[in-house]
């Protein structure tokens, strides 16, 4: 069994960033990734997406992101963004590797012994599916698994989320499906301006620190008129419809009510992925885990970064920087740490 200082899990933005922070600290680490290469859920995303259509990306610390061509796909030109990091910084990430448990006294699958935890594994492994009632005989699938409009040519489509994902379905599937029908839960809240990303990351770490389970970033932020969200008010696809009330075997209906539909994409979001801490027993009576910050309330040497507000790019290097400098003072209080 290998002893380190920190074990850090995902190397995605927020795990890049707590290594790099964490080297820069003077403690040794093991990062351990689940992806055959860098690059992070990026990877996976829609060919369509492509770099002029993406939601904020944030330079990772050290490094700033080169020019690149608009039009390209983000699954492409964020992944070399983050190997060509991974080689300047040196980091030596171990992939593919998915961690199995955590247990008590930071042993990690009885192959590493460490002092202190960061947990960057995300969100994208554990698309959100909510149920409701009835059958639908149609294709139902999840926002992880669109790939682009080309497949929904002539048909009745469904698109169910508030979100930035469901906005990049419609601006797309709405130019080639026989018809596009947008419900959502809440009202969608369209914000002309943009956000301050610390106002951001405070509000929805309200619900962290009390211990329940985090939302999304963009239920504070609202849609702002990005890309996708022009091009969908373009194509006229945005006018959304309460949610249904149940399937049905050829659509959605509201009681009486029945939109025929072929196919139901459920943008509604993913859920941090932390069954590997589940022998730590960090969670509360109220489903999520207390946090202060990036740390963990019942356990202060481990840090979730990319959980609750750092799910996003908003603080996904906030947070690493912060999660790295909280354990450099506690597993080394006699060093002088700056916080610049």
């Amino acid at each position: 069994m290998r002893d380190v200082d920190v074990v850090v899990i995902g190397a995605g933005q927020a795990g890049l960033s707590a290594a790099y922070h964490l080297r820069r600290f003077g403690l040794s680490q093991v990062v351990l990734d689940a992806e055959d290469s860098p690059g992070g859920a990026w990877r996976h995303r829609s060919p369509t997406l492509t770099m002029d259509r993406v939601h904020g990306i944030f330079d990772l610390p050290g490094m700033a992101r080169p020019s690149v061509d608009p039009t390209r796909a983000a699954a492409e030109a964020v992944p070399e963004y983050f190997a060509a990091y991974e080689a300047q910084m040196g980091l030596d990430v171990i992939r593919p590797y998915k961690v199995g448990k955590v247990q008590p006294g930071f042993t990690v699958d009885d192959k590493w012994r460490a002092r202190g935890i960061v947990n960057a594994t995300g969100t994208w492994t554990r698309p959100h599916w909510p149920f409701y009632p009835g059958r639908f005989d149609g294709r139902q699938l999840h926002y992880a698994s669109y790939t682009g409009p080309a497949e929904f040519a002539g048909l009745n489509v469904v698109v169910v989320g508030g979100g930035h994902s469901a906005m990049h379905v419609l601006s797309e599937v709405g130019a080639v499906a026989r018809s596009t029908l947008w419900v959502t839960r809440r009202e969608p809240d369209f914000r002309p301006e943009g956000f301050d990303g610390r106002e951001v990351v405070a509000l929805v770490e309200q619900r962290v620190r009390a211990g329940l389970p985090p939302q999304s970033v963009v239920s504070v932020t609202g849609l702002t008129y990005t890309p996708v969200v022009t091009e969908a008010l373009e194509r006229g696809v945005l006018t959304r419809r309460p949610m249904f009330t149940h399937l049905v075997s050829d659509g959605v209906s509201w009681g009486e009510e029945v939109f025929p539909a072929d196919v139901i994409v459920w943008a509604t979001g993913f859920r941090a992925d932390l069954r590997h801490l589940a022998p730590l027993k960090l969670r509360e009576p109220g489903g999520g885990i207390r946090m202060d910050g990036t740390r963990v309330v019942a356990d202060p040497l481990v840090h979730l970064v990319g959980y609750g507000p750092s799910a996003s790019t908003v603080g996904a290097n906030r947070a690493g920087r912060a999660a790295a400098l909280d354990l450099a003072r506690r597993l080394a209080p006699h060093n002088s740490l700056r916080a610049g």
